[in-house]
């Protein structure tokens, strides 16, 4: 199966042997050929240091790389300032969110919402970045309605956004129901699903729990019946992943996005069934 946009997402690394070890992965992943790959930043701009220089060495590494921007605890003067870095560094593209509140941390910073950003990027660098922004198929955990959060989308579109990419989930329909609402509300831009390879089933079912994303009972329950046996949960993991991504594209998706948590093989083994499919 042709896959014409892939893309791959990064967290700053923490350690010196974790930098190490992302490179490494990185190259691995790079045979994939991405359209560009993303880099995550902390809540409350936690990882703002690291997220600048992972970014700067993927690009130093010939690929284009999209730093993750965060408007909680931002004012704009360090919002305008980190913008004009990524630009004197020839980056040209930003995935734009409102971000994670810290534990403790009240609402702060000069951006209410990721529209905001949106618009404050647009009015101070006009169409120098590609903005990506956050999509929720099966709506943000904090939102009052799904019709509230597609509001918010469209918000977000109609600020600036150039495209946008998908919370993880295990249910097609609930990302096509998604596409087809967006349509309506006179989006045409390109909403790329995102994806989560399966590695460690307790670390994602937790992740899962906290970001609002769904799991399927009966994969749940089929993770769980495999206790510790790891080489049996990858396995079942990459087969329930590699269909969930032929599914989407078979019915028009225009792309994926893999959230590799700084892994390589889950990624690899997943796009490796994709593409025979």
């Amino acid at each position: 199966m042709d896959l014409a946009h892939l893309s791959f997402e990064f967290f700053p690394p923490k350690t010196p042997e974790g930098a190490d070890k992302l490179r490494a992965v990185r190259r691995r992943l790079y045979a994939c050929a991405p359209e560009f790959c993303s880099v995550t930043f902390g809540a409350g701009g936690s990882t703002q240091e690291g997220t600048l220089g992972t970014v700067l060495e993927i690009a130093a590494e010939g690929m284009r790389a999209a730093p993750h921007l965060s408007c909680i605890g931002g004012s704009r003067d360090s919002v305008r300032a980190l913008l004009q870095r990524y630009r004197d560094e020839g980056i040209r593209r930003i995935v734009a969110l409102r971000g994670d509140l810290p534990s403790g941390y009240g609402l702060g910073g000069e951006f209410a919402h990721a529209a905001d950003l949106v618009a404050f990027i647009r009015e101070h660098t006009g169409d120098w970045f590609h903005i990506e922004v956050a999509a929720y198929p099966e709506m943000h955990p904090q939102a009052r309605s799904p019709a509230d959060d597609l509001k918010h989308f469209v918000a977000k579109m109609r600020a600036g956004a150039n495209s946008a990419i998908t919370q993880y989930f295990f249910n097609a329909d609930a990302y096509f129901r998604f596409a087809d609402e967006v349509r309506k509300a006179g989006v045409e831009a390109p909403v790329v699903p995102g994806i989560m390879p399966v590695t460690n089933a307790s670390q994602m079912l937790r992740f899962s729990e906290v970001c609002g994303a769904e799991v399927p009972r009966w994969i749940r329950l089929r993770l769980q019946s495999f206790g510790d046996d790891r080489a049996s949960i990858v396995e079942f993991g990459r087969d329930v992943v590699a269909e969930l991504c032929c599914r989407l594209l078979a019915g028009g998706a225009p792309g994926l996005h893999l959230y590799t948590l700084n892994q390589a093989e889950a990624s690899l083994g997943v796009l490796e069934r994709v593409r025979a499919g």
